[in-house]
């Protein structure tokens, strides 16, 4: 019987050996942490809505904001959503083609197109608003209202933090 150890590489499993590498500790870089838990977040609440009107995140995104804000072109939506102008845009089709939007000309400039729910999309909207809110609710349980605060003060100011950052990398 062969008792010798083997006599492989050692350092094969190991990192790779020559220069060093940039490190990103993910679990400490914002972005990733951010995107992270609103996928996990966004997932969960999905849940409430795909299985029973057969809505993707997309387009209950765009539905959500079109209920808040009638009367947007798709380009408005997917400014106010921050998503993919194609991802939108196919969200917006399927939802038209589903009869759960309307695109209507504009009243003053006849070239642009806005998008409503239509009755069919607001019954839905009534149906899913509450069930997220509710959601919101049992997510948020665990933090006091002045938490609350901070968190959505610490999100509003991150949100401009972002838009400056974004505007000083688009110019220089």
């Amino acid at each position: 019987m062969n008792t010798s150890k083997p006599t492989g590489n050692p350092s094969r499993n190991s990192a790779p050996q020559g220069p060093a590498h940039a490190q990103l500790d993910l679990e400490h870089f914002l972005p990733y942490r951010l995107s992270v838990l609103s996928n996990r977040v966004s997932s969960a609440i999905a849940g409430v809505y795909s299985e029973r009107f057969a809505l993707s995140i997309t387009e209950w995104r765009v539905m959500a904001v079109l209920g808040r804000y009638p009367d947007l072109s798709a380009n408005e939506v997917a400014q106010r959503t921050a998503m993919d102008k194609v991802a939108v845009s196919r969200a917006v089709a399927r939802l038209v083609e589903a009869g759960r939007l309307v695109r209507e000309m504009h009243d003053d400039d006849r070239r642009r197109s806005v998008l409503s729910l239509s009755e069919d999309g607001y019954r839905i909207y009534d149906e899913v608003a509450p069930l997220a809110l509710d959601f919101e609710r049992r997510l948020l349980g665990g933090i006091s209202e002045a938490e609350r605060q901070v968190l959505f003060n610490l999100l509003d100011r991150l949100d401009e933090l972002e838009l400056q950052a974004e505007a000083a990398a688009a110019g220089g």
